[in-house]
């Protein structure tokens, strides 16, 4: 199970174009665009909440341990 290949990808395309039409692609990127988006400040905002809630644990260093 590899990565997708030209030809595959090729098939897709042209399913995608007969689906929806020509017209219709610009539009279905935008949206899908607009939703990585939106997944990627969701995800970022979690990321900080997270880290703003975990208390910073302090740092070992050589002179600590003794």
């Amino acid at each position: 199970m590899g990565l997708i290949g030209g030809q595959e990808l090729l098939l897709i395309l042209v399913i995608v174009i007969v689906l929806f039409g020509a017209k219709k692609i610009p539009e279905l990127a935008s949206g899908l665009g607009k939703g990585i988006k939106e997944f990627k400040k969701a995800q970022q905002e979690t990321e900080r909440q997270l880290s703003d809630a975990t208390p910073e644990q302090p740092k070992i260093t050589d002179e600590t341990k003794s």
